[in-house]
């Protein structure tokens, strides 16, 4: 059953609370009955620097649309990285400073030309990577301006980032996620989503959709949530100290 004898101490059990809150009531919807999972602890940090990794083999994570890759260090430890495209098992990845310019290996932003396609990107120096870590997601650095890369991201939003932040790269794995057709609603059930009722075929008093005589439509300018709120075209990030770094926004 254990094919590529997974290392023990990368897993650990995964509590699902199926959308329920402290008390047991529904907090979220659309949740639950998923099938059973472990967490696959990943090594966003990239940490161990200027040592040499050997990927031992691809494997799939139930809890991302991305592979990962479990790579051994020449001192004998054992991680999960994310999977870059066209990562190949037996091939070396190393972080640090001085590693070179290909795919899996991670060091600075400023070390790297523009143009280049990355990927979990720090936004704070040390950290870990925060962004572009998707199926198939990549940022491509644009520019240098003194302390700060100008990097594109997945969204289409530009913003600079901390030339010290480390960024893997390469374009990451599964690019045909997005084209996956889940088939059936059981499939569905086995991923923790549950039916979903639409808001105009319920009452009044269930949603602002609902109610109304025979095929109606909602009645309203723009559609809502069942708690009113518009649910369309409507900016929901707050302020936030890291504006000043946002160029562009996404589309």
């Amino acid at each position: 059953m254990n094919k590529h004898n997974y290392p023990r101490k990368l897993h650990k059990n995964l509590s699902y609370q199926a959308g329920r809150d402290a008390t047991g009531k529904v907090s979220m919807r659309h949740k639950g009955g998923r099938h059973k999972r472990m967490y696959r602890i990943i090594d966003f940090n990239r940490s161990k620097h200027d040592i040499l990794a050997r990927v031992d083999h691809i494997a799939y994570d139930p809890n991302r649309g991305v592979d990962i890759a479990l790579v051994v260090y020449e001192d004998g430890d054992k991680r999960y990285i994310l999977a870059p495209d066209g990562l190949q098992e037996g091939a070396s990845v190393i972080s640090g400073e001085k590693a070179e310019m290909t795919i899996g290996n991670a060091l600075p932003v400023s070390h790297m030309p523009i143009g280049t396609q990355v990927h979990n990107i720090e936004l704070t120096p040390g950290k870990g990577g925060q962004m572009a870590r998707g199926a198939g997601n990549y940022a491509t650095i644009m520019g240098k301006e003194g302390e700060y890369v100008r990097m594109k991201l997945p969204s289409g939003e530009v913003r600079m980032v901390r030339k010290e932040c480390y960024a893997t790269i390469g374009q990451l794995s599964n690019t045909e996620r997005k084209h996956r057709n889940i088939g059936k609603a059981g499939t569905k059930r086995h991923m923790g989503v549950r039916p979903t009722v639409r808001g105009v075929a319920q009452d009044p008093g269930s949603h602002p959709h609902g109610g109304g005589e025979g095929r109606s439509g909602i009645g309203m300018p723009s559609p809502k949530t069942p708690w009113g709120k518009k649910a369309m075209g409507v900016r929901t990030r707050r302020k936030k100290s890291s504006d000043r770094l946002i160029i562009e926004r996404r589309k």
